[in-house]
């Protein structure tokens, strides 16, 4: 696993946990991109890698802003030639029960993690097909892999960007895209007030970077989640059980209520490699053999 030589962009990268990453990914020889809303943040991180001996710049601007984004990337080409890392790390917070949230505060919320992480993407995608390299970390949470309370806005952001790691992971294959994500708990600026102080003290921000390494080095794997906190790594995944097949008609409804716990069980269960493993199982439960055919 290397990133040596790379050119990373990470977003969000003037403080916590974007800091780390960035600072990170220079101490492994990747030339890198600090983007943050602040030039302030942003220029004192790229100090901070620069005097250690690495290479980076600031390019300043929100991650719902097109034409920034569009901006940064190139410059970065100017700079660089090239974009083989992207991380979408920047986000917010804007906790609150779903009684209580506003809708403004909930589409705030869904814009910068899930459309600002899309926009992003974008801007690289073309860069990275042509160069037939990339790698692009979304930044998932456990908030919407399990659900925590207060943070139904942010849940299901964090949530599509899992969808839309499996999409583009498939997409990618053939370009040399891989494209993975991470579920961080880290002590930062959106988690004080979340989490308990004596907590806080364990949850390091540093102690989640080192997942990078497997996530965007060369040999990183795709469609990948893993779960990182207080050094503690895992893998998480989005499992389909073996089921039972119920049938039509009017006591179809019933026969489901009466399988549940079949249905339910875990035994066997399996990751599809896309989500034509699904259609597929199911045909095949119901006695078919034709061939499911992924449109283009």
């Amino acid at each position: 696993m290397s990133v040596e030589g790379r050119v990373a962009i990470i977003t969000g990268a003037g403080g916590g946990l974007g800091r780390q990453h960035a600072l990170f990914l220079a101490r492994r020889g990747a030339r890198v991109v600090v983007n943050d809303l602040s030039q302030e943040v942003a220029d004192r991180v790229v100090a901070e890698i620069t005097a250690a001996g690495g290479e980076a710049i600031a390019c300043v601007g929100s991650v719902t802003d097109e034409a920034a984004i569009a901006a940064m990337v190139g410059r970065t080409i100017a700079a660089w030639s090239r974009v083989d890392i992207l991380v979408n790390n920047a986000g917010i917070l804007r906790d609150k029960s779903f009684a209580k949230m506003t809708l403004d505060d909930f589409r705030l919320v869904v814009d910068v993690h899930l459309m600002g992480a899309v926009i992003c993407t974008k801007a690289v995608w073309d860069v990275m097909r042509e160069q037939r390299y990339g790698r692009i970390l979304m930044t998932t949470s456990s908030s919407g892999l399990y659900g925590n309370f207060g943070q139904a806005n942010y849940g299901a952001a964090k949530m599509a960007l899992v969808g839309l790691m499996n999409v583009l992971a498939i997409e990618g294959e053939k370009y040399g895209i891989r494209v993975n994500a991470l579920a961080p708990t880290a002590a930062t600026q959106m988690t004080h007030g979340v989490l308990a102080e004596a907590a806080l003290d364990l949850l390091d921000p540093a102690l989640v970077s080192p997942a990078l390494l497997a996530l965007v080095g060369d040999d990183a794997p795709t469609k990948s989640i893993v779960t990182a906190g207080a050094g503690h790594f895992a893998r998480a995944n989005v499992t389909l059980t073996e089921g039972r097949y119920v049938g039509g008609g009017d006591e179809a409804a019933e026969g489901v209520v009466a399988l549940w716990n079949d249905i339910s069980d875990r035994t066997g269960e399996s990751v599809p490699n896309a989500g034509w493993g699904q259609v597929e199982r199911e045909l095949a439960s119901a006695g078919a053999t034709a061939a499911v055919v992924a449109p283009r």
